[in-house]
């Protein structure tokens, strides 16, 4: 019988107990939205550019949380940086939504629509454009409208989402009122 390597599950951690810990908070949002609001303190990781071969060694011995608006991204992080060895990692149970609804200290910038709400933006304007299309110029625009929702659905499956992860690196999403001082540089594209 072949053995089966279990990968361990990522500790969560509520916003409230995190303190305790006394971590480095890495927020994994895009520019914008760390720029719109970040947990005091928190450095920021962008996950497309997230390369655990760049983490600065000035990152102190001490346990590492990773923020995002609702957790799903810090997995992700997670998954990535577990893989590449990097210890004492845990997620912000509930990210910044939980953060914020706790009252802890948060830092705002100027105002910004999330990543979520810009997903279902666009996958709904496509719909739209696809069902209407196919009512009023030809019948194969409904592929449009199906493409879409077959994307979704495979997002929901795999807990990936394409249209999010374009959707970051967009212009909008990449630009704002963001202290740059408090980013940990990443690996320069080529």
């Amino acid at each position: 019988m072949q053995e089966m390597k279990v990968t361990p599950s990522p500790f969560r951690v509520h916003p409230a107990e995190s303190a305790r810990l006394n971590p480095v908070y890495l927020d994994v949002r895009t520019p914008a939205e760390f720029g719109a609001i970040h947990i005091a303190g928190a450095r920021l990781v962008p996950l497309d550019r997230l390369n655990p071969a760049r983490l600065p060694m000035d990152l102190p011995s001490s346990p590492i949380v990773l923020v995002c608006r609702s957790g799903r991204r810090a997995e992700t992080a997670w998954k990535k940086l577990s893989a590449a060895g990097v210890p004492n990692l845990h997620i912000l149970e509930g990210g910044m939504l939980a953060w914020e609804q706790a009252g802890l200290p948060i830092e705002r910038g100027r105002a910004f629509m999330s990543l979520e709400r810009q997903v279902r933006i666009a996958a709904g304007a496509l719909v739209f454009a696809g069902a209407t299309l196919a009512l009023t110029v030809h019948p194969l625009w409904v592929l449009l409208s199906l493409g879409v929702g077959a994307g979704l659905m495979f997002a929901g499956i795999t807990d990936t989402c394409g249209m999010g992860m374009l959707l970051a690196k967009m212009p909008w999403n990449q630009v704002g009122a963001v202290d740059t001082s408090c980013c940990i540089p990443t690996a320069k594209k080529e």
